[in-house]
């Protein structure tokens, strides 16, 4: 099976899918934060792995947490997988953090400082800057 298959495909998708619904209603650890999410999966081919990016919305703290509580309960949550999915194997998930939507909300952000900033300046040197002279 190649990697980019067909069959691949709708395995990472329900694979995904499946850790969602465990992550949010099958875990009770306290550690893991409760806006966590399965941002993609990525099965092997041969199914014996398996790396799931995820992430946590919160501090630093909060996502070092959520991959603790997460690697503890790898167990229970293969488990679960195994009972859920059917697949001749049951693949070892590896759950890695991943910053791609913090990293775009906060370019987004730095984005948005340089539009308002480049408005007010244009708006300062054309003169449609509403500001009293008299104070």
């Amino acid at each position: 099976m190649r990697k980019n298959s067909v069959k691949n495909t709708r395995i990472n998708g329900e694979v995904q899918r499946v850790l969602a619904e465990i992550i949010r209603g099958g875990i009770k650890d306290p550690r893991i934060a409760p806006m966590t999410s399965v941002v993609s999966v990525e099965v092997a081919p041969d199914l014996k792995t398996c790396k799931a990016r995820i992430s946590v919305l919160g501090g630093e703290d909060a996502q070092k947490a959520t991959l603790e509580g997460l690697r503890s309960a790898e167990g229970y949550i293969r488990n679960q997988l195994a009972r859920t999915v059917n697949l001749r194997n049951t693949p070892q998930i590896t759950f890695i953090m991943d910053q791609s939507i913090a990293y775009g909300v906060d370019m987004s952000r730095r984005i948005d400082e340089v539009m308002e900033k480049d408005r007010a300046d244009h708006a300062a040197t054309d003169g449609t800057a509403e500001y009293d002279e008299n104070n």
